[in-house]
């Protein structure tokens, strides 16, 4: 991969987050304003908000529901999601036309072909999808055989964008028994030559997050749950 190409992909990224992770973060957050929208355990809710704040009045509530969600869940849910969009738009230019697979590139590494499907994360898969996965790179293998083509096990490969191979879950782990699975760091090295293109890759959301300031609307998605709470004998 050459430096405008590099370059192409690090800016591609940043539209990316920009566009789809950071909006629909927002998006995600205005709409929590109604109890509706939360599972709420009512043995706990009190004790996590005097935790937090030391009271459990409404704004106290309100902001040991959001918080979890608007933190956690929410991103970490929108990330995953948009998997077939970063594939589309940011890794475009490795794009598959093979039912079942995501991008196709040559290994920076070891010379091969990859055949790849992509995945966020190391805790991003459940026990279902390493079924599908499975059959999906069965399907490739039968289809190459049938058109005379050499695809070794090795070159079916699950590419996780994020993450340390000791942090994968046991559904990756079962693939991994049979085909590939590569992380972080090294699935990034591999796709682009650069042994360092990860940290770049995380420097440039990082560009991005300095552009977010969200307490305005963290506080008022928390104003108006409170006074939902406060309206509310469900608390």
């Amino acid at each position: 991969m050459n430096e405008n190409e590099r370059c192409d992909i690090l800016e591609r990224s940043k539209m990316f987050f920009r566009d789809k992770i950071v909006k629909n973060h927002e998006d995600n957050t205005a709409k929590l304003i109604k109890l509706a929208k939360f599972n709420i355990n009512p043995f706990l809710v009190h004790y996590l908000a005097n935790f937090l704040t030391g009271n459990s009045d409404a704004q106290s509530l309100a902001k040991v529901l959001i918080y979890p969600r608007v933190l956690g869940t929410s991103i970490n849910t929108s990330f995953g999601t948009n998997m077939q969009y970063f594939c589309n738009t940011v890794l475009k230019g490795f794009a598959s036309t093979t039912s079942g697979i995501d991008i196709e590139f040559i290994d920076q590494i070891d010379g091969h072909k990859k055949y790849c499907q992509v995945k966020a994360g190391p805790d991003t898969i459940n026990k279902d999808d390493v079924l599908t996965i499975l059959s999906h790179f069965k399907g490739v293998k039968n289809l190459a055989r049938t058109n005379g083509l050499n695809i070794g096990i090795d070159d079916l490969i699950v590419g996780v964008l994020y993450g340390e191979k000791n942090q994968l879950n046991a559904n990756y782990k079962a693939i991994d028994k049979e085909h590939p699975v590569i992380i972080g760091q090294d699935f990034w090295h591999r796709l682009t030559g650069h042994s360092d293109f990860y940290l770049e890759l995380a420097n440039a959301f990082g560009e991005v997050a300095v552009e977010v300031d969200g307490t305005g609307l963290l506080r008022k998605t928390i104003d108006n749950l409170a006074k939902e709470i406060e309206n509310s004998n469900k608390l």
